[in-house]
This record gives structure tokens, sequence and C-alpha cells, in this order.
């Protein structure tokens, strides 16, 4: 339907065949908005093809204003979906283009809305009205398939018409306009097997009762085509792959009727039978079974079910001298049989098998398939308690000889006697030890030692009354002073280690030497525990600190065990309400809740953690040790480096370079510590020495003992301690020059020995020595 409103004109570049009735329905649209309101912004709809592949700009339409008479006051303005980019107008004209390609799946319609301004004033005629341009489509999509390829099975014997699958194809065209989005199915590939509805795409099997054993594999390729799938339609294909399934339509066959195996062992497999079944999985499952045999109940069979093989075993052992062949009629069958192909084949297959008996020598064979022997714990050795018995089934008889597998019994316990089979005991058994033995004997024959067998014996070992019951734990225990007379203060059970058949029965007593002058009783309740009682009114602890209470416990089998243990009972000082308030070391452990045993774990604890910290100390120490910086007869915090190597003088430059002292600059830049470990360990610089003028000031001493002095006061690497290093260099061109009397004889009249005097009181002796006009004559005389 067209719409025009009452200043604006829509002119459309499309033409309608409807435009009289358009013309007409807009009148009478005109005419009620104009009785509602004097503006009556009406719109109408704008078509454009999409993928325009013109060289100019698509025309959509034409806006015009009865109120514009040509001369440039009006201006036409355009906004909405894609206004200024997708679409402009002309704003004096007020024509309307499309200024790009555009593509209906990506947007099917733009609203716009479109208003007359003054363009002087720049206000509005009239209000602003939304308008609608459709993009109409065109068959510019393929179809495409949900999926590819398709994978899908149906059983095989399908009747003709059986539906396999659905395939599904969708089209990105508009739907609504012409065929561009009618999709129509076909088959390329597949025919005469399968067939496809063009309308749903459907598959259908187009042959009845297709084989899976004859093919079982099809590939199916369809294509769908859009325009209904006339000529121009665009198409696209997909693959299906379709397997037949199996259905059990195939009946087991033997291979061959009659089997004849070679030899049979007794109480083994007999045979293995193999029938083939050309169906696969679960219908392929079969059964066999015996339909006849001439030894009744000597043969069964049964289904491998990984393999499917019908296995023949010995229900009864065989006799070569009472039968040596046999013959059986198998017969097998479907597991799952289909009701529906039982009338086109038979669905069991038979086959004979004959079995020949072979004479092999056979082991012994006990009579039992094991012993179960009882014994006192207390028997002596080389009782018999029991006997087993072989024999050898071969028609030989040969004799059978018993041993002990001593893999069974490595403590050689138990003996055999080789010919009669009596077992008998090697050593006494203790019930409280081991309450049973198993052992193996072993049965050989005399003629052929490598045919054996062997049987468990079981021995129970039956208990006596050979151990006296005891308390069942450490028992300690305290007594107020102020205790009163029948009060309990322990309760003390018993423990046995024997098992007598009807239970415990333990009696309590005060032993007999204790109940003279007795401190404290024993009560037995009855129920094998009993209460120790106090005796008195009071008990002093200044008096006696602790009391051993000695409590006899009986049991009540035969012969009657007992033995004496002692209950140990500290006095401790207690309030009105028996609580402990004092007491000596043994009863506040006690209290504690501490037995000697917790109490040797503690200590032996803490003996542990002494002797870690103290190896731990050991360790740091010896990781502090350091080589001495220096060699010292006493024990001393400030230390003094004492460089006490003579050497050869100062002309003896082979011991050490005397350039060192003369020189500051040319000593080692690295130097190392004595006492710590370096951490990296650099070869040492050499420099070359440069020596000073022969007869030059003592200033260069001076400067190199001070420079030292410096880098001993900044060194971080220096010893933590104070030290003193010296340094007893004279210097070049000493007015003393050199001390030594190794060239005296040579200069002695030309020696002056005066200046002596002036260099202080360390030189006092030599002056008296070698000055003046006594020590002058003294040389002479």
């Amino acid at each position: 339907m067209c719409y025009f409103s009452v200043p604006f004109i829509f002119l459309s570049s499309v033409c309608f065949p409807c435009q009289k009735k358009r013309e007409r329905e807009t009148h009478r649209q005109t005419d009620r908005q104009t009785e509602r309101s004097k503006r009556g912004w009406m719109w109408n709809q704008f078509f454009l093809l999409e993928e325009y592949t013109g060289m100019d700009h698509q025309y959509v339409g034409k806006l015009h204003s009865d109120g514009d008479r040509g001369d440039g006051s009006i201006r036409y303005v355009l906004t909405g979906d894609g206004a200024g980019s997708l679409f402009v107008i002309d704003e004096n004209s007020g024509d309307i283009h499309a200024t790009k390609r555009l593509d209906r799946e990506e947007k099917a319609y733009y609203t716009l809305r479109a208003k007359a301004v003054n363009r002087i004033t720049n206000t509005s005629l009239e209000g602003e009205s939304e308008f609608i341009i459709k993009i109409h489509d065109i068959n510019d999509n393929e179809p495409k398939f949900t999926k590819d390829p398709y994978f899908t099975e149906v059983p095989e014997m399908s009747p003709l018409g059986t539906v396999v699958t659905q395939v599904t194809a969708t089209d990105a065209d508009d739907p609504t306009y012409g065929n561009s989005a009618r999709v129509v199915y076909s088959i390329l590939q597949g025919q005469p097997y399968f067939s496809v509805e063009p309308n749903t795409g459907v598959i259908k099997t187009a042959l009845p009762n297709m084989d899976r054993e004859t093919k079982e594999n099809y590939v199916v390729v369809i294509q769908a085509k859009d325009m209904a799938g006339q000529m121009g339609g665009l198409s696209g294909t997909t693959t299906v792959s379709i397997t037949l399934s199996d259905v059990n339509d195939n009946p087991p066959r033997f291979p061959k009727s009659e089997y004849t195996p070679e030899s049979t062992e007794p109480g083994s497999t007999v045979a293995v039978l193999r029938a083939t079944d050309a169906d696969i999985g679960r219908n392929a499952e079969m059964n066999y079974r015996i339909t006849s045999s001439d030894g009744p109940s000597m043969f069964d069979i049964s289904t491998n079910r990984s393999t499917q093989d019908g296995v023949i075993t010995l229900r009864k052992s065989l006799d070569f001298e009472r039968k040596r062949s046999y013959t059986l009629r198998i017969q097998v069958e479907n597991s799952n049989p289909d009701p529906r192909f039982l009338r086109y084949a038979a669905t069991t297959d038979g086959a004979t098998v004959k079995l020949i008996v072979e004479d092999v020598d056979e082991p012994p064979v006990f009579d039992r398939v094991g012993y179960v022997m009882e014994v006192k714990e207390d028997v002596a050795v080389g009782t018999i308690i029991g006997s087993v018995s072989a024999t050898d089934p071969d028609s030989s008889r040969s004799p059978v000889r018993y041993s002990i597998d001593r893999r069974t019994d490595m403590d050689r316990v138990l003996n055999v006697h080789p010919g009669n089979g009596s077992v008998f005991m090697l050593r006494t058994l203790d019930r409280e030890d081991i309450a049973w033995h198993n052992v193996s004997v072993i049965a050989t024959e005399f003629n052929n030692p490598r045919l054996m067998s062997r049987v468990p014996v079981y021995v129970r070992v039956l208990d006596v009354n050979d151990n006296a019951p005891t308390f069942a734990t450490y028992y300690e225990t305290f007594v107020c002073e102020n205790a009163k007379a029948n009060q309990r203060i322990q309760t003390v059970s018993a423990a046995d280690a024997d098992e007598p058949i009807g239970g415990h029965r333990f009696f309590f007593s005060l032993a007999h030497e204790a109940s003279v002058k007795a401190n404290f009783t024993v009560r037995d309740n009855k129920d094998n525990t009993a209460g120790i009682l106090t005796r008195r009114n009071s008990y002093s602890r200044l008096q006696r600190s602790n009391y051993l209470v000695p409590v006899v416990i009986s049991d009540s089998d035969f012969p009657m065990q007992s033995s004496t243990n002692t209950l140990t009972v500290h006095v401790c000082t207690c309030d009105r309400e028996g609580n402990m308030q004092l007491c000596n070391q043994e009863a506040l452990v006690l209290t504690a809740g501490l037995s000697t045993g917790a109490l040797m774990a503690i200590i032996f604890c803490v003996l542990i953690l002494l002797m870690i910290v103290v190896l731990f100390a050991a360790l740091r120490r010896q990781q502090r040790k350091k080589e001495p910086l220096i060699i010292s007869k006493e024990d001393v915090r400030d230390n003094v480096v004492s460089y006490n190597d003579e050497g050869g003088g100062e002309e003896d430059t082979q011991a050490f370079d005397i350039g060192t002292l003369r020189n500051p600059e040319a000593t080692e830049e690295s130097k190392q510590r004595r006492d710590i470990k370096p951490e990296t360990l650099q070869p040492p610089i050499r420099r070359t020495v440069i020596l000073p003028p022969a007869h030059r000031d003592n200033a260069d001493v001076r400067n190199f003992i001070n420079q030292r002095l410096q880098e001993n006061d900044q060194d971080p690497t220096a010893p933590p301690y104070d030290s003193l290093a010296t340094y007893a260099y004279e210097g070049s061109g000493s007015v003393a020059e050199s001390l030594s009397s190794l060239g005296s004889m040579t200069i002695e009249g030309d020696q002056d020995y005066n200046y002596l005097s002036e260099w202080g009181p360390r030189f006092k002796k030599l002056a008296d020595l070698y000055g003046g006009e006594d020590s002058d004559s003294c040389r002479d005389s």
C-alpha cells in the first residue's frame, strides 16, 4: 500500500500495478489525517534490488513538498539507518540514491526519517516521518547442507522404502520472494540402491534385502538445488556414508564334519571346535552342546565368548585300560536367532568328534584333597599326629614315596615317613607362637620320581594350660594419708596367653606372706577383676611413702597356674575430697598419667636432642676454625703481628724484592685474607718495579707506612681485632748505613761511631761499645 502526505508526495522509482487503488486509498487516508491534524506526515515503502552492479548510484525515490516553489527556499533532510553513508538525498530536489551495493542477507530493510525545513530559518515545515526501504532479493546464495558428510546405518535385509536418514539444506535467500530459497533434492550417486525425496531430503532404500555379507558400505551423493530445481538455479552437494548393520541372517557352520584329536590328558581341554558365522557382533554369538556320546557324563562343552570356540573338557578321569576311544556328536546354533529369517535356512549345524585315549603315566593320587591334623602343644618329639595316603592310578601300581616340601616347613616342625605316610613331630610346638602350621606333602613314584603330586596338611596346635595369668598392665596408684578403712584405691584385671575352651576365669587374693599385718586387702569381684582396698584409717607419708602389695592371680584350668604380681602404692597428702595435694616424685608422675616406659621414652628423646645440639655446635665450631694470623705464645685479645724473618739484609735481592717497600704503588691490589677462604682464586698481578734513586729521602717509607695504615683502617676484609703491623725498613741513604759487621775488617780504621749516641736509648749499648775514646783505646789494646 502506498502512502502520501498532505504537503508531501513520495514518488517511487518502482512501478506499482495497483496505482489507482493506492491513490484512492491514499486520498482517503489523507482526508482522515487532515481531520485529525494540520500536519499529516505519512510514509510509504521504497523497494531496492540487492547487489546492484551499475556504475552510477542506484536511484531509490523522490521526496517533494507542495510548498516547494522551486526557488530553493526548502531543504530536504534525511536521517535514520544508513542516512548519509548508504543513502543520500539531494537537499534541493529530494532525490534519494543508494551509494553502495546492498546485500539483503546482511540487512533486509532500512528505516529512515525525512523532513523539509526552511533553508533560511532552519525550521521544520512539517513533523518528521518514517519510511522503509526494503531490499528485493536476488538468487545469489547456493543451498548449504547442515552437515557434510553424513554418517548413518540401516539394517541389512531391510524392505524396499526403509527410511535411512534425512538430509537438510538451507538457502540464505528470501523464502517469501520468488523461488530463490526453494530447495529441491536429487541423488547424484548411490543408485539403484537408495533414493531421496525431492522436497524433504529423506533418503530411503531403493532395493530390498541388501546383504551386508555381500557389500557393507555405500557412498551416496545428494544435491540440493534452489529455484525449485529449474535451470539457472544454484546447487550444493553433500556425501552420505551408509553402512549396512548386521542382522542374524546366517547360521553357524562347522568347516568340517569330523574331528579327531591326537591325544588327550585327564583334567584338561580335550578339543577346541571352531564354527564360522558370516554375521558379526552379537549376531555371530553361538552355543555348542553335546547331542550324543558313548561316554555319558564324561565330557562337557562350553563356548569361549571371546573367540566363539567350542571347548570340550573332561568331567571324569579317563582310563586307558577300560575304554580307549569316545565318539561325540556336537551341535552349534545361534545364541540370538532372528525369527524373520528362520524360514530361509537352517539355524543349526552338527559335527562328529572322535576322541582317542592314549596311555600315559600318571602321578600318584591322594585319597583326600587336604588333611587336617590336631596336636597338643606339649606333645613330645617323634609323636605321630596323623598320616597321608596316595596310590598310583596306573595299571603298574608303582609304590609311592612320601616327603615334606621344606619350602613350606622352613622351621622343620614336621616330617613324614617315606613308606607309610605317617606324619610325626620333629620339635615341640607353642600355640602362643604359631597356632596353625601349613605344610605340603609330596608323593612320588619309585619308578618315575619326576611324577609327583602334592597335598596340603593343616596342623592345628591345641592349647594346654602352660601360662600363668598376670596383671593386664602395670599398675601403680596412691593412697591418701587421711584414707578410711575399706576404701577402694585401685581396680586390677588379669590376662592369660592361654585360650581355654570355656573361657578365662581368674581368682585374686593377697599373698600369704603379706596377709600378716597387711596394710591393704584384695577383694575378688568375680568378673576377672579385683579391687585393692585400704585396711587402715590413716597412713603417714613421713613414716613410709611407698607400699608394695603382692597380689596372687590363679586360673581355673587344669593344671592350675598362678603368679604373684606387685602393685605399687604411694602415700600422698590429700584434701577432704580425696584430691592429691602433695606426694613424692613417683606419685606425681603417676597422676600425670605417665608410666615408667613413657618416662624412659621421654628421657631417650631428650638425650637424642642434646646429642644433635652438641653435634651441630661442634660442626659450627669446626667451620669457624681458621688459620692463625700470628704466632703468639700468649692468648691476648690485642695481637701483635710479628715479622721476624731476618733475611739477608738490604743487599739480598734474591730472597725478597726490596723495591716493594720503596715503591708502594707496586704492591698487589687484590690482597687476600689468611683467616677466610677467598671467594675467587685469581693469580697475583705482577707489576714492573721502578726503583727510586739511590740517595733519596726517607719520606717514601713514611708515606708507605701511612698508606698501609690507612688501607688497614678502611679495609673491610681486615681482621675484627686490633693488629700491629711493623714495617722495619730504614730506607736508602741512611746516615748509619749498614749495621752488619761482615765488612768491618776492611774499613775498620775509617769507622766513626760517635753518631750512635744521637740515636736514642735503643742504641746506647752500641754507643758505649763503639763510640768515644774509651772504645777506641779498648780496641787498640
